[in-house]
């Protein structure tokens, strides 16, 4: 009897556990998110750099909702929602900052530049938009320069819209440690999904930075009015159509 009750837990937490990792992986793929991506991997040199931007997104994601999780599950902490109002209308403003950046460097004149490397008889270039008067970075050209911004955008994230939905599946689990470990499956969820769509949406940047200059600005203007477009929205629905400025 007790080797059927571990087999009959093994396999709900095997289940839940599933459940998280899967529900990561199409958290990911949401439109907020995909505004806020679009706007950075718009200025990375290469496509492995725009995946690590989406993996340091699901990072600051996954930081967010760990730290949420504790409070859930050791202080009995509940999301109200109005602060889920507030924590979503707080990304509609971000998104719309992060957009008219994209669009203020293009304004500004922003250039595209196009840096030649060789390494092991194999050269190769790398597209980057540099802001009128900005200083070429010969060193930043090969691997990924840091930028807390991603990290934070990820953070912010992390405890709006659909992440703050999940926290309502974590007082279900008996356990402590397993609402823990399920913050954390989900987030590995979030951080591969994010980086493959990180990957994914800087392809037609990369392409056509190299051959169509134009149409490469076009595709930048696009996210960025996409960016400020959809976090208008945001903040319309959660600012007036849900009254939290009323």
């Amino acid at each position: 009897m007790s080797e059927v009750l571990l087999l009959m837990f093994s396999t709900s937490t095997a289940t839940v556990l599933s459940l998280g990792f899967f529900l990561g992986l199409k958290h990911a793929t949401e439109a907020d998110h995909l505004a806020a991506v679009s706007t950075i991997v718009t200025e990375r040199r290469s496509l492995f750099s725009s995946a690590l931007v989406g993996g340091l997104w699901g990072l600051g994601h996954t930081i967010s909702l760990f730290v949420a999780g504790i409070f859930v599950l050791l202080l009995n902490f509940q999301i109200s929602e109005r602060t889920e109002r507030m924590l979503e209308f707080g990304v509609g403003v971000m998104l719309v900052f992060l957009g008219l950046n994209v669009l203020r460097k293009i304004i500004q004149g922003g250039t595209l530049h196009f840096h030649s490397h060789e390494h092991g008889g194999h050269k190769h270039i790398h597209p980057h938009l540099h802001e009128h008067g900005q200083e070429d970075e010969p060193h930043s050209h090969h691997g990924f320069s840091f930028s807390p911004r991603s990290l934070i955008i990820g953070m912010v994230h992390g405890l709006a819209g659909s992440a703050a939905l999940m926290l309502l599946v974590i007082p279900t689990i008996n356990s402590t440690a397993m609402g823990l470990l399920y913050i954390v499956i989900f987030g590995v969820g979030s951080i591969g999904g994010m980086m493959l769509m990180s990957f994914l949406v800087s392809l037609p940047f990369q392409i056509t930075a190299l051959r169509f200059n134009r149409f490469n600005l076009l595709l930048q203007c696009i996210a960025g009015l996409f960016s400020v477009a959809l976090g208008l929205l945001i903040i319309y629905e959660k600012g007036i159509t849900e009254g939290l400025l009323g």
